[in-house]
């Protein structure tokens, strides 16, 4: 054995060092061998990360946008608590981002969902306003024509009004959205009709006028509803 105190070697029946005289002591180990270990426990996703990125993924629906956003931060804390025993903080990150992401775009579909309908119905406004200004173009047109060729009279072809005036964009038979056409025409007089090219969408009126000017409507936006029972305009 050796000496503790000075490291030289010494028989093992000896009690003392022979060159330093310290006290000899025999040093005994505990018996070591190999040890049966309880098996590891596999760390488990958690399925709030999961629900999170799913909804992450869906984000561009409103609900999906802020369920990522809770999931994702209730998953994250659990993971942190779960001493490993959870996983998944990636995916909740993804579905953070993903739910914040879509998020940041509530505010302009909250605003479109508001904007839109008022423009829609600024534009058919519009288009009813210009299409009842165009009959009386296209009547004021008729009556020069109809002065110039009293033989014929009046005209059922817009094309024909181009010499008496009539605006190239309004002869084409279309204009902001109402479609106009010309009927029952003959010396003593003529029919003009003004229809939306998509009710409800380009216009929800539809209009008509004799050759006497006053314009009548129809709400449903038929033309030949006008024609037939239209009333006044008012």
């Amino acid at each position: 054995m050796y000496c503790s105190k000075c490291g030289q070697p010494n028989s093992d029946a000896s009690q003392f060092c022979a060159s330093c005289g310290q006290a000899l002591t025999v040093q005994t180990f505990p018996a070591t061998g190999p040890t049966v270990g309880t098996p590891g426990v596999a760390p488990e996703t958690s399925g709030k990360a999961i629900g999170s990125l799913i909804c992450g993924l869906l984000a561009f629906i409103f609900p999906a946008a802020v369920a990522a956003i809770i999931l994702g931060h209730i998953s994250r804390s659990e993971i942190r608590k779960s001493g490993g025993r959870l996983t998944g903080s990636g995916m909740a990150l993804a579905g953070l981002i993903f739910g914040y992401i879509g998020a940041s775009f509530i505010p302009f579909v909250i605003i479109a969902a508001i904007a839109i309908p008022n423009l829609l119905r600024a534009r058919i406004a519009a288009n009813e306003a210009s299409a009842v200004q165009t009959i009386r173009i296209i009547g004021a047109a008729e009556s020069s024509y109809a002065s110039r060729h009293p033989d014929t009279g009046f005209t059922c072809e817009l094309g024909d009004l181009r010499s008496a005036g009539l605006p190239r964009e309004i002869a084409s038979g279309e204009r902001y959205g109402y479609v106009f056409q010309l009927d029952q025409c003959s010396r003593q007089g003529y029919l003009v009709i003004a229809s939306p090219r998509t009710v409800n969408t380009t216009g929800k009126r539809a209009f008509c006028a004799l050759q006497d000017g006053i314009v009548h409507q129809d709400l449903n936006g038929s033309g030949a509803e006008c024609a037939a029972r239209g009333e006044p305009l008012s």
